[in-house]
């Protein structure tokens, strides 16, 4: 129960509250207790001061002090305290509760002298042997200390509610999360979460819901994979087959034309698995590259030279628009050439009879580029932020028609970004496509 997130945020926050009303209510408790005695010190000062005023006048104009016991009965009723007066013998000349007059004063703590002409001719009694003051202080301190008691378990408790509200808003999408995941690692891979707040947990919603459409795309394209391996592997296989029975039957000579048939067979399974390998060690890292001062302009030259006898079946112009004076680039020119060819192998591909496929370079930022251009059918939109991805067709139809596996681009992706340059696609549906990459310059070469 303790590893409950919940549990723990609760006490901390349970924690910081009790810290920190503890903290206020003492000095809270200090701060009034000192404010208060510092209160009722003037009060007394300022009594005290009357109290000398008005006696001493008594004193001065009846030259004693006859008649001062209505004085000082009034002055009681002002104040609320009890006073006495005694003279400068210590006996009581007046009590403003009339009962200790004439008795000694002695046993009594004097509370102010009253003086005339500088002698001290009586002393004020406030009070005396009593602790009314005392308790009243007492009471009104302990009244303030149970009302901030009070009202710091109030704020405790309404600050509790709020953090189990707070907590449980804040941990209800954790929790959605963790239902979810584990929901995926049973394989369902359908799953999303509602986001509903724009603040880091919302953040983290949205990374969960981009990751698991990645994984069910991801998944979607491996059962792709396979089917599609299986589909390639299979109709060269059934035809290698097939007609080696049919030698061992006797039924098929064992001629060049089938023996050229078996081959070339033979020859586009070993394509299939050459381009899965290549792939595998792209991604992994693994691709050895010998790279060297290279002119882009012969590579891409024999590129189109390889593929002029398939644009000539097609019945596309197949063409070059290169500029004079590019500098030479760092690049294994057998993997460029590679992504070329995959490039023009696409293009070609997806043009119409009569249209036209041209491969340009030119002066990008800091580097060099080259680009294959097709009036093709073009890609739809929402296609293209996938179309790099690994056995993905946006026709899968037409794809698997010219017996396409669906690498070809992700491993043009691959070696281009193994030297160091990003390759993208512009496109119009109706229009064409134009696949684009960029190599990095050779060493003493610089942009003209």
């Amino acid at each position: 129960m303790i590893r409950s997130l919940q549990v723990r945020l609760l006490l901390a926050f349970a924690l910081v509250l009790g810290v920190a009303l503890a903290g206020m209510s003492l000095f809270a408790s200090r701060s009034t207790s000192t404010e208060f005695h510092g209160f009722m010190e003037r009060r007394a000062e300022m009594g005290f001061r009357r109290f000398q005023v008005v006696l001493g006048s008594q004193y001065s104009e009846g030259l004693g002090w006859s008649g001062v016991q209505p004085v000082v009965e009034q002055m009681a009723r002002g104040t609320g305290d009890r006073l006495l007066l005694a003279d400068s013998h210590g006996t009581i000349v007046a009590d403003s509760e009339g009962k200790l007059v004439g008795q000694p004063a002695g046993r009594w703590q004097p509370t102010t002298a009253i003086s005339y002409r500088g002698s001290q001719v009586g002393t004020v009694y406030i009070n005396p042997g009593a602790s009314a003051e005392a308790e009243g202080e007492t009471a009104f301190l302990s009244s303030v200390n149970r009302s901030l008691l009070l009202s710091a378990g109030v704020a405790a408790i309404l600050a509790l509610m709020l953090t189990v509200t707070l907590s449980r808003r804040i941990l209800g999408p954790v929790e959605a999360l963790t239902r979810a995941a584990r929901a995926m690692e049973r394989g369902d891979l359908a799953q999303r979460v509602q986001v509903e707040s724009r603040d880091e947990v919302g953040d983290l919603g949205k990374a969960f819901n981009a990751m698991a459409g990645s994984l069910a795309r991801n998944e979607e394209l491996r059962r792709n994979m396979v089917s599609d391996v299986a589909h390639e592997l299979r109709n060269p296989l059934f035809t290698v087959r097939g007609n080696v029975e049919a030698i061992v039957d006797g039924y098929l000579p064992p001629d060049g034309k089938t023996m050229k048939s078996i081959h070339e067979d033979i020859m586009l399974l070993s394509r299939l698995v050459d381009d899965l390998q290549e792939l595998a060690l792209a991604e992994a890292g693994q691709l050895r590259l010998d790279r060297t001062a290279t002119e882009l302009r012969d590579v891409i030259r024999r590129a189109i030279r390889v593929a002029e006898p398939q644009a000539a079946v097609r019945g596309i112009t197949l063409s070059a628009d290169l500029p004079e004076g590019l500098p030479e680039v760092d690049i294994d020119p057998g993997r460029v050439g590679q992504v070329l060819q995959n490039l023009l192998s696409n293009a070609l591909a997806h043009t119409p009879e009569g249209g036209a496929v041209v491969v340009r370079a030119g002066l990008g930022s800091g580097m060099v580029e080259a680009w294959v251009e097709d009036t093709g059918s073009g890609i739809p939109s929402e296609h293209l932020p996938h179309i790099f991805e690994r056995f993905y067709r946006a026709d899968p139809s037409r794809s698997r028609a010219t017996g396409g596996s669906g690498i070809g681009l992700a491993i043009a992706k691959k070696l281009v970004e193994a030297h160091g340059g990003r390759i993208w696609v512009e496109s119009r549906l109706g229009k064409g496509s134009s696949f684009r990459f960029s190599l990095p310059l050779a060493t003493g070469s610089s942009l003209r």
